[in-house]
């Protein structure tokens, strides 16, 4: 699974969550997290795995960031690869987090078997913010944080974009996205 959204959408926690309940069903759970390099000193902070610390501490769970290096489209030059290494090494489940979103950063979409875009209910006029670029390869759009004071805004989105995505040409004869 591909997992990408904007800044503070939720998108390790979500992974951590998700990736607990896989490995309590005894999947085994890589997580191949791609964090943002600076332009200035080509580092990056590489803190995924710190957001995890249940789901780093399982021994069912592979947790493995990686800076981005300069590579455009979300994802690192070698994500691919190492997709293919964890499968071999047999993990049954593989979750790629993205660097984050924006129209362009969803090179992951054609590596993996499920793409998905994960936004919060309160980020703003999403819709204007993401564009078409992201939500015509996203096979799911979850809103995240829909809970307490955020359920009416999530709800507004997610009218929003499932009214939007209606508009999207078809990828699939057996799948429709869904919101």
């Amino acid at each position: 699974l591909g997992l990408s959204g904007p800044p503070g959408a939720g998108k390790s926690t979500f992974i951590e969550c998700f990736g607990k309940m896989l490995t309590e069903r005894k999947h085994k759970v890589s997580v191949l997290a791609v964090d943002p390099s600076s332009s200035t000193s080509g580092g990056s902070l590489l803190g995924d795995k710190t957001r995890m610390t249940e789901l780093s501490r399982d021994m069912n769970a592979y947790i493995r960031p990686s800076p981005t290096s300069g590579t455009l489209g979300g994802v690192t030059r070698t994500t691919n690869e190492a997709i293919l290494l964890c499968e071999g090494g047999g993990y049954d489940v593989v979750l790629v987090e993205t660097v984050g979103v924006g129209q362009s950063e969803f090179a992951v979409a054609d590596m993996v078997d499920m793409f998905i875009l994960l936004l919060p209910p309160a980020g703003g006029d999403e819709l204007q913010g993401i564009k078409r670029g992201i939500i015509e390869v996203a096979d799911m759009v979850a809103i995240n944080k829909a809970d307490g004071d955020l359920v009416v805004a999530a709800r507004r989105i997610q009218a929003e974009y499932i009214s939007a995505m209606k508009l999207l040409r078809k990828r699939s004869r057996v799948w429709r996205p869904k919101v």
